[in-house]
């Protein structure tokens, strides 16, 4: 009989996010009446800008004649694209990143779950406390994380507790770990990491020869001017980070999946011998082994948010969805309740009332509310006590959940 990979079974019961749906549906069965509105899962609910839908629709009908039609593309994305997001996001901000460093995927999660495949399996790492769990399970999932304890954390990880003390912002370790994940602006808590705190990051990278992984997927909702869009604003990161950027959220492209990472060519990790190696020509090499490319006709959507209307339509979204984090924040405040994020991000972290735990708050929205969080415990033994909301909802749906809220709690 085959033996199966034994790290999986380190791993929680159920991931996050299918235990909240195992949850809702129970719920929702039992009281078929109710009017769930759901602020947990990250998922947008307006529709894709009209310029990504008219570049789609020509792409698919290019791909319905014979001399226009395409099959195959190049695993690490289309030049047009590559072009487009290394003008735009970059070189207009004074950063220097060029195509071949660009590689166009579908989805930053995709990436910054398989990231880690092309590191060593000793390889330490060093997440945040509370974080996206696929940072983490991803690491579980290939082994590199020792066991796990009953607090939830594993003995092969460095641990960066998060909290209201720290502003959320982690702090560097006083020990050595190869591989840091950083998320900013933040998922769960909203926040977001300065230029202060990403040089003392690059300083400890630098110092230890560390790369750090920056998920950035949501830098297009930044609205303080002191808040790097991307790390490579920083002076030094290009020798120490590779950057995950995405159009889920930018761009409503959570169904139609495409993202990128950046990966500066002169970056390198090293070999048992110490011999340096170009991690992009390693990450070139998984892709083309793993990996068909992101399919033509959404990254003809995806190139069309590039222009001066497909920023327009692209600005025009994200204001509607931090709207919505304004309502939802303002509302929380005003019955006494305490929440960070919403103003860089559109998460809202919120404390529970009464020391309840997360998932007891969790049961008490859905139930009571008929209201759907993310259980901050979730994302992380620090996330305890704290449960996360988004503002992804529609503008209907968010009123009436604030409503419910402020009326009723």
């Amino acid at each position: 009989m085959a033996k199966i990979n034994e790290n999986y079974l380190k791993l929680a019961g159920n991931y996050l996010f299918a235990e909240i749906g195992r949850r809702v549906a129970k719920f929702q069965d039992e009281n078929p009446s109710a009017q769930i509105i759901r602020l947990g899962i990250g998922d947008v609910t307006q529709p894709l800008p009209k310029v990504c839908i008219d570049a789609m629709m020509q792409a698919t009908l290019e791909m319905g004649r014979a001399e226009t039609f395409r099959g195959y593309g190049p695993e690490q994305g289309y030049e047009f694209l590559r072009e487009k997001i290394s003008e735009y996001n970059y070189k207009r901000r004074g950063i220097d990143v060029d195509t071949d460093e660009i590689f166009i995927s579908d989805g930053s999660k995709c990436d910054c779950g398989n990231i880690q495949e092309i590191f060593s399996a000793d390889c330490r790492i060093a997440i945040a406390d509370p974080v996206y769990p696929v940072y983490l399970d991803t690491n579980v999932m290939a082994g590199r994380t020792g066991n796990r304890n009953e607090d939830g954390r594993f003995d092969g990880v460095t641990y960066l507790p998060c909290t209201a003390e720290n502003n959320f912002s982690p702090q560097v370790p006083n020990e050595k770990v190869d591989l840091i994940y950083l998320c900013s602006p933040n998922n769960p808590t909203g926040t977001t990491l300065d230029f202060d705190a990403l040089k003392s990051w690059i300083a400890y990278a630098k110092k230890f020869d560390s790369i750090i992984l920056y998920d950035a997927a949501y830098a297009a909702y930044i609205r303080e001017e002191n808040i790097p869009r991307s790390i490579y604003e920083v002076e030094g990161a290009k020798d120490v980070a590779i950057e995950f950027r995405s159009f889920s959220k930018t761009a409503g492209f959570t169904g139609t999946r495409c993202g990128y990472v950046v990966i500066p060519k002169n970056l390198c990790g090293t070999t048992s011998t110490g011999e340096k190696v170009p991690l992009k020509n390693l990450w070139l090499r998984r892709q083309t082994t793993k990996f068909n490319g992101t399919a033509y006709i959404v990254q003809r959507g995806a190139a069309a948010i590039y222009s001066d209307e497909g920023q327009a339509q692209v600005r025009s979204l994200i204001d509607y969805y931090m709207k919505n984090a304004q309502i939802i924040l303002d509302g929380l405040k005003s019955i006494g309740l305490t929440a960070y994020g919403g103003i860089n991000a559109p998460y809202i972290w919120l404390k529970t009332p009464d020391g309840i735990s997360s998932w007891e708050f969790f049961d008490k929205l859905l139930t009571q509310y008929n209201i759907v969080g993310t259980p901050g415990a979730g994302f992380g033994p620090c996330g305890e006590s704290y449960l996360r909301l988004t503002a992804f909802g529609s503008r209907e749906n968010t009123l009436v959940a604030i409503n419910r809220l402020t009326h009723n709690i």
